[in-house]
């Protein structure tokens, strides 16, 4: 398969091919990390090679995450929890303020319906479980995975995100709709409470 080959490239070859010779040449040995963060350098040469490229990159970002978001729309089933991960951290990585939404799923682990339920802060989103199963009864839902982000960058979940989970995991087990995951998102990273064993 093609896209199997593309991870046998370099960084280089690969930053040549999204970006062209000339400007991946001038970003050579510059860490992907700030290539795709566009962080500040005091190397004029590379800055101007980033500015040229933050278009390409972030044009590049929003088709793969479209192309995501195209793969999970309604009926599609969620075989893996890597696209689930890949799928939320383009909808809600990259925002400026805290969000939770919910993913929910039939008895096949089908999408039904994806929502933003409550919207936050930069540091906190109030969340009411009430809603939350009114939502999920809605659309007679089966079972759910919760996300919401961290705009400070860390994953790592506070005791009231796990205060949170268990809260919301009794309200649904009341109505019969299973909480399959709890998804944390900071930009492209993602931390998964099923993966840590804390549902």
């Amino acid at each position: 398969m093609l896209s199997s080959s593309f991870s046998l490239l370099s960084d280089q070859s690969l930053l040549a091919i999204l970006l062209g010779g000339d400007v991946a040449q001038q970003l050579a040995g510059v860490p992907l990390s700030e290539i795709f963060e566009v962080q500040p350098t005091s190397e004029s040469a590379v800055c101007e090679a980033r500015y040229l490229a933050q278009p390409v990159v972030h044009a590049a970002k929003e088709l793969f995450g479209r192309a995501l978001r195209e793969r999970l729309q309604c009926g599609s089933a969620l075989t893996s929890p890597q696209i689930v991960k890949d799928y939320l951290a383009s909808r809600i990585g990259n925002l400026p303020h805290e969000v939770f939404v919910v993913l929910l799923l039939d008895t096949q682990n089908r999408l039904i319906h994806y929502e933003e339920l409550f919207r936050g802060t930069l540091h906190q989103t109030s969340v009411y479980p009430r809603e939350v199963v009114k939502c999920a009864l809605a659309y007679n839902a089966a079972s759910a995975i919760f996300a919401h982000n961290h705009p400070s960058g860390v994953t790592e979940p506070s005791g009231a995100d796990e205060h949170l989970t268990d809260s919301l995991k009794q309200a649904l087990g009341l109505v019969g709709v299973k909480v399959l995951d709890h998804v944390i998102v900071a930009g492209d990273a993602t931390m998964s409470f099923a993966e840590r064993s804390l549902l």
